[in-house]
């Protein structure tokens, strides 16, 4: 697998993300089914989607960056140290839809499935 299909699992993997996270806000998708079913109300939920949406472009950016023909060899340790840290923090979110609500079960874990093994695949790519 080349870089380029990491970085393209990637944007897939965060315009989904955008994506639940706008269907949430919108209110399309209950926020009862995610975060674990915990919210309490929408409002509780909103503050955690819009964190959620923002963290998924930086990581978009950072993808488009990574795969941009641009020479990155002086920041390669930095690239791989935030690719790593992205495998750490999509790994543990896959871990805990595994426990969540069915859509979290069905769907989002799925999804952050695709974020691991994208950022995976960076982090290791030469």
């Amino acid at each position: 697998m080349k870089i380029k299909t990491a970085v393209c699992m990637g944007v897939i993997f965060y315009s989904l993300s955008i994506f639940i996270q706008f269907l949430i806000i919108s209110k399309n998708i209950p926020y009862t089914w995610v975060n674990g079913g915990r919210s309490e109300s929408f409002a509780e939920q909103l503050s955690i989607s819009v964190i959620s949406t923002v963290i998924s472009i930086i990581g978009v950016v950072f993808t488009l960056i990574v795969g941009s023909r641009i020479k990155l060899y002086k920041y390669k340790r930095g690239i791989t140290v935030i690719c790593w840290f992205f495998v750490v923090l999509w790994s543990f979110g896959f871990i805990q839809q595994l426990f969540g609500t069915p859509f979290e079960k069905m769907v989002c874990s799925f999804v952050l499935l695709i974020g691991v093994i994208s950022n995976l695949r960076m982090a290791i790519e030469k």
